[in-house]
């Protein structure tokens, strides 16, 4: 232990004088011990020596969890604040650290990280304007294998007084985000062209029993969007007229979709907002980790699950 032979330095010297409380005492003993011994700091104080480690076991208590704070507040930022406790437990669990949920829930109370909340809905049914197809998919959102049940809608933006749609086609398999579109103006080209990107990407793996499933909008009416399933021997599912549960997987994408771009980021301008789609798109499909894919993003459920 280091001795001081009676001599402390200044500012052990000025313990005796500090009007400070006990918990700041035993914070500066604690500071200076390395260059003085115990008992003369604590003479010098007037502090007993149970105070001392009381305080001392206190401060330590306090800062128990320091690191695993820092880690979370890392882990919240670079997300952008998407992450609530679970995936931040599940993130830092790939990390290697591991703690349980009720703790992460707890500290992220206490530093007030909160993942960020939703929504608004565009409607693109106008009546019956062409074939309206059967419910086959039945609200059967599981699917064993990629590529066997797709599921697709139009979501729009509003920045300003301009609007920008969004059409993507979702795979059950893995959640991820197979193809999509943005558009200024909702036109059968916003569907045609997200569809021919799907088409064109999964040629060499898409299931042979393939379905795509979506709501009565007029886009998913025409006979030419019709037409290009059953050329690829695709069975077209609808919902029931006015029920959005039927399509309750893709409607819980663009809910995610709105609040961790729009309700964060808030765009300026059409073209922010673009970019920002692109960009989140890119990091939903390979780094957003999902509990239901047990804690991996859709990308890399996929490639696992295949390697």
């Amino acid at each position: 232990m280091p001795t001081c032979g009676g001599c402390l330095p200044k500012k052990a010297r000025c313990l005796a004088q500090t009007k400070g409380t006990s918990s700041d005492k035993a914070r500066l003993i604690e500071a200076l011990r390395d260059s003085c011994c115990l008992s003369d700091l604590l003479k010098a104080s007037c502090l007993p020596k149970s105070v001392f480690y009381y305080h001392r076991t206190k401060l330590e208590s306090d800062d128990k969890y320091a690191d695993l704070k820092q880690r979370i507040t890392e882990l919240y930022h670079q997300h952008k604040g998407r992450y609530g406790y679970r995936r931040v437990t599940a993130a830092l669990k790939y990390l290697g650290i591991h703690h349980n949920h009720k703790l992460i829930a707890k500290l992220m109370r206490q530093m007030k990280l909160s993942a960020k909340i939703r929504r608004q809905k565009y409607r693109s049914y106008k009546g019956q304007q062409g074939k309206i197809a059967k419910n086959h998919l039945k609200r059967q959102f599981y699917s064993g294998h990629p590529h066997k049940r797709w599921l697709t809608d139009i979501t729009e933006f509003k920045v300003g007084d301009n609007k920008l749609y969004l059409s993507p086609i979702l795979d059950c398999y893995n959640n991820e985000i197979v193809s999509y579109t943005l558009s200024r103006r909702p036109t059968y080209d916003l569907v045609s062209k997200m569809l021919d990107d799907a088409l064109a990407k999964t040629k060499a793996c898409r299931d042979k029993a393939l379905m795509l499933h979506s709501d009565q909008g007029w886009h998913y009416q025409l006979r030419q969007f019709g037409q290009v399933l059953k050329q690829h021997g695709i069975k077209q599912s609808m919902s029931r007229k006015g029920n959005c549960l039927d399509n309750a997987l893709m409607e819980g994408f663009f809910g995610t979709l709105k609040c961790e771009t729009i309700y964060i980021e808030k765009p300026q301008t059409i073209e922010d907002l673009e970019q920002q789609i692109h960009e989140y798109i890119h990091y939903y499909n390979n780094e957003r980790i999902q509990m239901k894919l047990k804690g991996l993003s859709p990308v890399q459920y996929r490639t696992q699950s295949l390697g």
